[in-house]
C-alpha cells in the first residue's frame, strides 16, 4: 500500500558543527516548512536558537506527529558550551556520532533520507582524530562502499564534476578512463533509481576549450574521453559530447540533458552557482541510502547573528524527500524536469 505523506519516514538532519550557521538555518527551515516536509534534527537541543520551539523524541516516527508544532529533536548531549563562531574541539566526537546516528536510522528504514548540516573538518580532526577528508568520506565508510560521487543539483541544473578538490595542474593525469567510467556509470544508476528517470540524458564536457577542437587544443578528448564516452553508448546510455563547455549552459542547451558531467571542479561548479547561488543541493551518488547536503559551509563569520540563509538547507531537504519518494515508488518519475 502506498504510503500517505504523514505515513512516510521523516528525512534525518544532522546537526553539523554547533558553532557555525547549522542550528540557526536548522530552526529557520522548520519554521518555513512546519508540517509539510516532516523532519527531525540530531544534536543537542541546547544549540538551537532561543525562542524556537523544539519537541524531543525519541523515535524519527515521532517527528511526524510534531513537526506542524516544534522542531523535532533526537537529543544527543554534548560535553562544551557552545559559543557562536568558535568550535570547541570537545564536541567533535558529538558531530560525529550525530552523523553515524543519522546513517543508521536511514539504514535501518526509520528515515527516508539523510541531510548533513555544515561541518568543521578541522574542529573534527583536533577533537577527535577525523581520519576522513570529508562527509563524503565518512559516510561511505559507514556504508561500506569504495566509490560514491558528487552531484550538484538546483532547479535549473545538475551537475557532476568527475576531479573535485584537487590542484588544476592535476586534472589531466587524475583524469583516468577508469574515473570517467565509474563517474558515468554511479550518475546514470542513481539518475534512474533516485530521481526516477527512466533514461538519463547525460551531457558530458570536454576537458580543453572546445572541446579540444580536433586535437588543436589537446588531445585527451581523442585519446581518452570519446572512447570511453562510445563505449558507454554501446550499453546503450544516451550520452552527448564531449562537448564545448562555454556553450553547455546556456537556458535551450540545458533543456537537451538531465545531468553535465564535466571533468573538473571550477568547470561544475561555476554554472550551477551562477544560477542559483543560495539554492543548490549536494548530493552523494553511489551510497545505497539518500543523503544531501546544502552547498556551503558552517559560515562561522555570520554564525548567531540571525542572518543565515536558510534556502539551500531547504532545498536539500526537499531533495532529499523527492528522492525518497522516487526510490520508493511513492512518487510519479521525475521524467527529465529538474
Amino acid at each position: 500500500m502506498t504510503q500517505t505523506t504523514q505515513q512516510k519516514a521523516p528525512i534525518a538532519l544532522s546537526c553539523g558543527e554547533p558553532a557555525g550557521i547549522g542550528p540557526e538555518i536548522a530552526a529557520k527551515a522548520w519554521d518555513r516548512l512546519r508540517g509539510r516536509q516532516p523532519f527531525f534534527y540530531i544534536g543537542d537541543p541546547r544549540h538551537i536558537p532561543v525562542g524556537t520551539p523544539i519537541r524531543e523524541i525519541h523515535t524519527p516516527q515521532d517527528a511526524v506527529h510534531v513537526s506542524a508544532e516544534a522542531l523535532p529533536v533526537l537529543p544527543i548531549t554534548f560535553p562544551a558550551e557552545n559559543t557562536a563562531g568558535q568550535p570547541d574541539p570537545r564536541n567533535a566526537a558529538g558531530v560525529i556520532e550525530a552523523i553515524a546516528r543519522g546513517v543508521s536510522l536511514v539504514q535501518s528504514g526509520e528515515a527516508s533520507g539523510l541531510c548533513t548540516g555544515p561541518i568543521n573538518k578541522k574542529a573534527l580532526k583536533d577533537g577527535a582524530d577525523f581520519a576522513y577528508p570529508g562527509h563524503t568520506e565518512y559516510l561511505a565508510a559507514l556504508a561500506g562502499v569504495d566509490q560514491v560521487v558528487m552531484m550538484l543539483a538546483c532547479d535549473a541544473l545538475r551537475v557532476v564534476p568527475v576531479t573535485i578538490h584537487i590542484p588544476l595542474e592535476d586534472v589531466p593525469s587524475q583524469l583516468t578512463a577508469a574515473r570517467l567510467t565509474d563517474t558515468m556509470l554511479i550518475t546514470h544508476r542513481a539518475l534512474r533509481r533516485d530521481l526516477g528517470i527512466d533514461a538519463p540524458r547525460i551531457a558530458v564536457a570536454g576537458l580543453n576549450p572546445h572541446a579540444g577542437e580536433g586535437g588543436a587544443m589537446g588531445r585527451e578528448e581523442i585519446d581518452m574521453i570519446t572512447p570511453v564516452l562510445d563505449a558507454l553508448r554501446r550499453e546503450c546510455m544516451n550520452i552527448t559530447g564531449p562537448l564545448s563547455a562555454d556553450t553547455m549552459f546556456h537556458a535551450e542547451a540545458r533543456k537537451n540533458y538531465d545531468v553535465a558531467v564535466c571533468m573538473y571542479h571550477d568547470q561544475a561548479l561555476i554554472p550551477i552557482k551562477t544560477l542559483d547561488f543560495s539554492g543548490g543541493v549536494n548530493v552523494t551518488l553511489g551510497l545505497p541510502f539518500i543523503r544531501t547536503s546544502p552547498d556551503h559551509g558552517t559560515a562561522f563569520d555570520i554564525a548567531g547573528q540571525g542572518i543565515a540563509d536558510a534556502d539551500s538547507l531547504i532545498a536539500a531537504l526537499n531533495m532529499a524527500r523527492k528522492m525518497a519518494d522516487a526510490k520508493t515508488g511513492n512518487a510519479a518519475p521525475a521524467t527529465t524536469e529538474k
